[in-house]
């Protein structure tokens, strides 16, 4: 069965910067697209991040863009996200997907955004 277990969540202040993890196990991940998704309480879910197997293609949204950064390590199964210049509004559950299947996710890392 797919896992995948997020770590890297804390609370920090604007402007600061935190790396997500998710390490993944019962599929294939080195041929899996992989993705970051978050959703914050009230607000529609929204993936920030996608990357393909051979990390050659990267897509952010526009909120993210420029500030957030995906990589994975196939050797180690292993996908991670970058967070830097944090802002409020970043505040959110972070969630590591497979693919785009929201149904493949894990449990979540929560990241907190507040002065």
């Amino acid at each position: 069965a797919v896992r995948l277990v997020e770590s890297g969540g804390g609370e920090v202040q604007p402007g600061g910067s935190l790396r997500l993890s998710c390490a993944a196990s019962g599929f294939t991940f080195s041929a899996a697209y992989m993705s970051w998704v978050r959703q914050a309480p009230g607000k529609e879910r929204e993936r920030v991040a996608r990357i393909s197997p051979a990390s050659t293609t990267i897509d952010y949204s526009d909120s993210v863009n420029g500030r957030f950064t995906v990589s994975r390590d196939n050797a180690r199964a292993t996908l991670y996200l970058h967070l830097k210049d944090l802002k409020t509004e970043d505040t959110a559950m972070y969630y590591c997907v497979k693919g785009t299947n929201w149904g493949e996710r894990g449990q979540g890392t929560q990241v907190t955004v507040s002065s």
